[in-house]
């Protein structure tokens, strides 16, 4: 069996995100580097969004940006503008194109289907896959998304629809989010905030009443997504030579799912520390937006028919304060700013409890 100084476990978003900050920063120069993915090929299986409050690797890869976006309830509707921190669509074929094209290109750098291939005794090892708890109380955002193109213009692409609430919750919380990349194409897709519950995943019933519902007839699928995001902490057993990585590592914000420029923060946090990797201090989302994550789930548990207005609501600060919370940038004054536009005696109960 082959040894490396280092293996990263799933080449996925997390693991490709990591290896390519090291090769790039010459990390991997004299250091060996395996990769353990099972997956028989690459291709675009994801579609990863965020709003863009720092700066990235992947400029290249970024399908579109808008400068706004809204947020619809039955009773109303707003188009908020993002103009400092624009949302951003990142195509996961053009992602894993451009660092496999990359990683490929360094004799020290591995790929492996199996870990069972390697000797892992001397290495340190990054896992990205979670381990995940078996309770059934937990929260998950699921989703089902499809890329539709139509024969004629029909979607104003300068506005993500980023939660229509405008659809059946099923006591539960559901929107639908649409990604317009062109006035031809855009992602429709079906996202629910719920405990893993089969009877909510007639998801192509779904979308197909939803699309009816937005006037449009004709149109062909190009391209069909699914998955789950736990939105719970992961199982996390310490070992002196492992760090997880991405949602195995809490990168999830779970509050929202999202995880992607969190991966790439503490990709570079990781790059910085690797030459004293072991001793370094765990990276990690802020206590302040876990603890305010951990009440926002129990309220939304507890009260889902009262989360659209909530989500909402939210937004009736400057957007930049609602972004900034949401991508883990904001400050104290920002965060007493969104949490006083909150209903303040069901969260102050969650507190309590």
């Amino acid at each position: 069996m082959r040894e490396f100084d280092y293996i990263i476990l799933g080449g996925g978003c997390a693991g490709l995100s990591l290896a390519y900050e090291l090769d790039i920063n010459q990390k991997l120069n004299e250091k060996t580097l395996a990769i353990v993915e099972p997956r028989q090929e690459y291709k675009r299986d994801k579609t990863w969004s965020f709003w863009k409050v720092v700066p990235h690797s992947f400029e290249d890869c970024v399908k579109k940006s808008w400068n706004k976006f809204s947020i619809k309830i039955p009773s109303d509707s707003k188009i908020i503008r993002c103009d400092n921190f624009p949302y951003q669509s990142i195509d996961s074929g053009a992602f894993y194109e451009k660092i496999n094209e990359k990683l490929s290109k360094n004799k020290n750098i591995h790929f492996f289907k199996n870990i069972a291939e390697l000797n892992t005794k001397n290495s340190f090892i990054f896992n990205s896959v979670p381990t995940l708890s078996e309770n059934k109380s937990n929260l998950w955002q699921h989703f089902y998304g499809i890329e539709i193109e139509t024969n004629k213009d029909f979607f104003d692409d300068s506005i993500v629809d980023l939660m229509d609430f405008n659809c059946d919750q099923r006591n539960n919380v559901h929107f639908f989010y649409i990604l317009p990349f062109s006035k031809k194409k855009a992602i429709i897709e079906s996202t629910w905030l719920s405990k893993e519950d089969g009877s909510l995943k007639d998801y192509e019933s779904q979308m197909k009443s939803y699309i009816a519902g937005l006037g449009l007839k004709e149109y062909k699928i190009n391209f069909k997504e699914e998955g789950a995001i736990p939105l719970f902490q992961q199982v996390n057993n310490k070992e002196n030579n492992k760090i997880n990585i991405g949602t195995a590592g809490g990168m999830t914000r779970l509050s929202t799912g999202y995880t992607f420029l969190n991966i790439q923060e503490h990709s570079k946090y990781i790059r910085m520390n690797i030459e004293d990797i072991k001793n370094t201090k765990k990276f990690e989302i802020k206590k302040k937006y876990q603890f305010l994550d951990k009440i926002f789930l129990r309220v939304l548990k507890k009260y889902p028919e009262k989360m659209p207005n909530i989500f909402f609501d939210m937004f009736n600060v400057p957007s930049e304060t609602v972004i900034k919370f949401l991508s883990n940038k904001s400050s104290i004054l920002e965060d007493a700013t969104l949490i006083n536009k909150m209903p303040k005696w069901i969260f102050i109960k969650e507190i309590i409890n």
